[in-house]
């Protein structure tokens, strides 16, 4: 009998540990009342310029969200946005290891890419690899989103569909036009722009009468523009902002004589204006910029949602933040955040599979655009919804340069001119 009552009590202990152990093993997690988005951001390098305006964008959403208690869920809960980031110095070798820290070590719930196609590329098979979601806000390269990955979503226009607009353009102010010298940067990004850029304007009925590539690194642009032909009608290409900016200023030294200069991603930026003489008439592709014309009205005419601020309100946000006038990439890093934000409340959680779902299906109007994704295996995450602006660089009434939207029509609010004689 005393045997068979020290066996009850050890039994009952047992009992009680097991009941105080196995549901501490098999209970579901308590819910989240935070994400961490991790991300990378170029604070120094070549593309700090780009990438520095991207994370301002970003971290305004960031600011936003947390001042209002959080993104709400559908049962009234707020989940608060913690950021983790590192410099990644331009360095593609940098980037896999830090977006790797980011998931292991930082527990990172939700990826932004770094800026530049390039570098996104190459933190897109970290992501897809880690089961993580991320959102490319700085990159627009086609290629990345034929890889198979299904976890990775892009914020811009591919890059494809670049330059596309100032062929359209082209056409519009010089009808006699036929010929284009193509010069660009050997990068990802540039040259899926180039290769998109030729396949249209040869669709279109133009003569590429030049296509060449130059180095990264290069500074000194003469062997290019000297081989430029004459008559050429248009000079398109570029790569990213100081490369772009330096061969913007060469080709005015040299005087080259065309009706119309089309470059990537530099002349968007306010600093471009710095360049005085050199950059009038100069027009360039942007993903977004303050004049545009999207409106709530204009969504509910597409019988699409809106959601986030309005144009004028991001505009004033963050220029009372950073004191200057957001570009691009400031529009584009917000908007990342936007796109994850509005999954989160579509799908009521912050579960990886219920988020996807929900990105899988948004169809959205936002101060940036429209947004919205393909969803087939073989081009999963590649943007759909969002168009490009065509801008130029014009002279205001004290003759001091001014960046103007001149394309498509329904965006611009001057008409482009042609290229100065020199």
């Amino acid at each position: 009998m005393r045997r068979l009552g020290l066996g009850l009590i050890c039994l009952a202990i047992a009992g009680l540990l097991c009941g105080m152990l196995i549901p501490a093993c098999h209970a579901p997690a308590p819910p989240k009342d935070r994400v961490i988005i991790g991300f990378t951001a170029s604070q120094t390098g070549k593309l700090n310029v780009e990438a520095i305006r991207q994370i301002n964008g970003l971290n305004l959403w960031i600011e936003q969200v947390n001042k209002e208690g959080g993104i709400k869920l559908a049962d009234g809960k707020k989940i608060r946005i913690e950021a983790k980031f590192y410099d990644d110095e331009s360095n593609k070798d940098r980037v896999q290891e830090l977006y790797t820290r980011l998931i292991n070590n930082d527990k990172a719930d939700f990826l932004i890419s770094p800026y530049s196609s390039g570098l996104a590329d190459a933190a897109a098979v970290v992501a897809q690899q880690n089961k993580r979601i991320m959102i490319t806000a700085g990159a627009s390269s086609d290629s990345t989103h034929f890889k198979g990955f299904s976890l990775v979503y892009m914020t811009y226009t591919p890059a494809s569909r670049y330059l596309a607009g100032a062929v359209d353009l082209l056409a519009k102010l010089a009808p006699e036009a036929k010929k284009i010298a193509i010069i660009h940067e050997n990068d990802k990004f540039s040259t899926d722009s180039v290769n998109g850029l030729r396949k249209y304007a040869e669709g279109k009925g133009y003569q590429i009468v030049m296509f060449e590539g130059y180095d990264s690194a290069t500074t000194d642009f003469a062997p290019f523009i000297n081989k430029i032909p004459a008559g050429v009608d248009a000079v398109m290409g570029g790569g990213h902002f100081s490369d772009t900016t330096t061969f913007t200023r060469q080709l005015y030294e040299k005087k080259v004589k065309t009706k119309m200069i089309a470059l990537l991603v530099a002349p968007p930026e306010p600093k471009f204006g710095e360049l005085g003489e050199a950059c009038i008439a100069v027009v360039g592709s942007s993903q977004w910029e303050p004049v545009a014309k999207y409106s709530l009205e204009a969504a509910k005419a597409e019988g699409v949602e809106w959601f986030g601020p309005t144009v004028p309100e991001f505009v004033q946000a963050y220029k009372a933040k950073y004191h200057e006038d957001p570009s691009y990439h400031s529009a584009g890093g917000y908007a990342a955040g936007l796109i994850l934000q509005k999954a989160m409340e579509n799908a009521g959680s912050t579960d990886t599979d219920k988020v996807k779902a929900a990105i899988d299906q948004e169809n959205m109007f936002t101060f940036y655009g429209r947004i919205q994704f393909d969803t087939t295996p073989k081009a999963h995450g590649l943007q759909l919804g969002h168009q490009m602006i065509i801008i130029q660089w014009q002279k205001d009434a004290q003759g001091k340069p001014e960046k103007v939207a001149v394309w498509p029509p329904a965006a611009a609010n001057k008409e482009a001119i042609v290229c100065p004689v020199h």
